[in-house]
């Protein structure tokens, strides 16, 4: 048996999440964000470190392969409800399409903080500042609600 206010919360959370609150969505697209960044972290370090390729394509490379796992996993999970849970070829589009602002982002941001701080920091503040424009581009965006006529 659960305790009163732990069934309160329990039940007030799922509450929020079948109405996919904001703060819910975002820990969901965070949740996704984690398992994407080490996706891409791997991906870039191997690139960059392991073969030498200079860092702007090594992180272009990173970002496309962890885009593509990014959308079919929120189009399941964080925005499941919006996108059906079905993945489609046009949302992909628009998922990438939108997803380039994030990589242009994180792209100049490591860009610029690869010559005043340690290649790591720089790239862990990227990925930060990527995630902040990502999921706002995919919440307003990409997955945004249906109107009923849509």
């Amino acid at each position: 048996m659960i305790p009163a206010p732990l069934q309160n919360i329990i039940d007030r959370l799922t509450v929020a999440w079948h109405e996919r609150a904001l703060a819910l969505k975002a820990i969901s697209f965070a949740f996704v964000g984690v398992v994407n960044t080490a996706i891409d972290f791997s991906i870039f370090w191997t690139a960059a470190k392991f073969l030498e390729w200079p860092l702007v394509p090594a992180n272009v490379l990173a970002w496309i392969v962890a885009v593509s796992f990014s959308y079919v996993m929120n189009s399941f999970t964080t925005f499941g409800p919006e996108s059906g849970g079905v993945l489609r070829w046009r949302d992909y589009l628009t998922f990438v399409a939108s997803g380039v602002a994030g990589m242009v982002a994180s792209t100049a941001t490591l860009f610029v903080l690869s010559y005043m701080t340690p290649l790591l920091v720089a790239k862990l503040v990227s990925i930060a500042v990527s995630f902040v424009v990502n999921f706002s581009l995919s919440h307003f965006v990409v997955f945004k609600a249906k109107k009923p006529n849509d």
